[in-house]
């Protein structure tokens, strides 16, 4: 019987961001980054070590084949599956995911977690939650923690036994609501931005610097029950990452003018005594950090303040879920 796993992770939302590596080979950021992990999107992939297609791995997201460099990255990570495990075969996979691809919804996320999942798991190799997560970092790194929910911590570390996630208690109601407001691809890939912005981007080491001080005041928030705190230092440190990418040389500006309106959107919503944080990640695409039992409100006055915007309302969800395994 041929091995074959099943296996689905939803996206997570960055509150305090990750942008830059300090190890691209590992994938080990420059910073730690805490996020919440959100209900309802899921990426559900199998993996079975079948042979693939013409004695090489195929790989079918939504139904389309991947080809050259998308196909390149899933193949090596399967490699880095296959060495670690024995297994040999090349592999059969196949992928859905129910949110936006390469638009900043942190699709890349949900996908290498649940591509982790599965592959492992057809491989025969049993992970706790912790390797998995170190596992799945070396496909995306944010796809680290989506192996957990809802809350999660990734960190940083320094070599590849030390950068990991983990869950984090939170007892505050907490809510994400995305605005959609442009689905298709981004003008630069994450890595390709991140690189330059690291490389280039005087603004950058402040930034860095910054994060872990936001990083510290956010888990203080989380401990205290402080929605206001945690959503101002959210905001500021998304912002400042902006910043940072937007001094870069040349510039890398993922904002759209529609972006902007969002962004007063969400302050107007503030004004009016509503709990509202914006949040941004590389795309965009502008996600509201809300009270779990506002949440309803904050979408239904954005919708009226942004008619042409797709916008959901996403609870605190589960990490990896493995689906379904044969030997």
């Amino acid at each position: 019987m041929t091995p074959t796993a099943t296996a689905s992770a939803n996206t997570n939302i960055a509150l305090i961001k990750y942008w830059g590596k300090a190890d691209e080979s590992l994938r080990i950021p420059t910073t730690s980054s805490l996020s919440l992990t959100l209900d309802a999107t899921r990426t559900t992939t199998t993996v079975s070590f079948d042979g693939g297609a013409d004695g090489a791995d195929a790989v079918s997201v939504d139904g389309a084949r991947l080809a050259g460099t998308a196909l390149g990255r899933v193949t090596r990570f399967l490699d880095l599956v296959r060495a670690r495990s024995g297994v040999t075969a090349p592999a059969t996979v196949t992928s859905t995911s129910t949110v936006p691809l390469a638009a900043g919804l942190a699709s890349s996320a949900a996908g290498f977690a649940a591509l982790a999942a599965a592959a492992s798991r057809a491989a025969g190799m049993d992970l706790d939650d912790r390797a998995l997560s170190r596992l799945a970092r070396r496909g995306s790194g944010s796809a680290a923690r989506s192996v957990f929910g809802p809350l999660v911590l990734w960190n940083a570390g320094t070599d590849d036994a030390t950068s990991y996630a983990e869950p984090v208690t939170c007892r505050t109601d907490l809510a994400m609501v995305v605005l959609v407001l442009c689905a298709g691809h981004k003008p630069v890939p994450s890595t390709v931005a991140m690189r330059r912005t690291v490389d280039t981007s005087p603004l950058y080491p402040a930034w860095v610097e910054a994060s872990g001080r936001d990083l510290g005041a956010a888990l203080e928030a989380v401990r205290d029950g402080d929605l206001e705190g945690l959503g101002q230092v959210v905001e500021a440190n998304a912002l400042g990452m902006h910043a940072s990418m937007i001094a870069a040389r040349p510039a890398v500006v993922y904002w759209l003018p529609r972006t902007l309106q969002a962004l007063q959107a969400v302050r107007d919503l503030r004004e009016a005594g509503l709990p509202a944080w914006a949040t941004i990640d590389a795309g965009p695409n502008v996600k509201v950090l809300t009270r779990g039992s506002s949440a309803e409100q904050v979408a239904a006055a954005l919708r009226e303040r942004l008619t042409d915007a797709d916008v959901w309302v996403r609870y605190p969800g589960g990490g990896v879920r493995v689906e379904g395994a044969r030997p």
